[in-house]
């Protein structure tokens, strides 16, 4: 009789499929990110323009790119470690990490037209 841990297409902890339905998305954490607001304003740190990029590896980590709106900015201390906390809690998600990058520097151009229209640059 054989074992059902003998072929691993048997046993559905080892099945790829199954880790495929159990990774996080790129679409999901970005969704988590819009939710995020920055603290000085009602809007969205996504529509702000504050992040550059998101990486979802094949091992559940995640990697956001973000920046603030100057090197200065008083959220400095509170928002990566939020958008860590946040994104991490997502299902699939191993853990989050966030790398403050300045370049380019962020300027009002990167943020969405409803954030620009919410704060009267528009």
């Amino acid at each position: 009789m054989n074992n059902p841990t003998d072929n691993p297409t048997d046993n559905p902890t080892d099945n790829p499929l199954d880790k495929l339905r159990s990774q996080a998305t790129e679409a999901e954490v970005v969704e988590v990110l819009k939710t995020i607001r920055d603290p000085e304003l009602p809007i969205s740190i996504w529509a702000m323009g504050l992040i550059y990029g998101v990486d979802v590896s094949a091992d559940d980590e995640v990697t956001v790119r973000m920046t603030l709106t100057t090197p200065a900015c008083p959220a400095a201390e509170s928002l990566p470690p939020e958008v860590e906390e946040k994104v991490a809690a997502i299902h699939g998600v191993k853990s989050c990490r966030v790398e403050l990058v300045w370049e380019p520097p962020w300027t009002a151009e990167r943020m969405s037209e409803a954030a620009k229209l919410e704060t009267g640059l528009f």
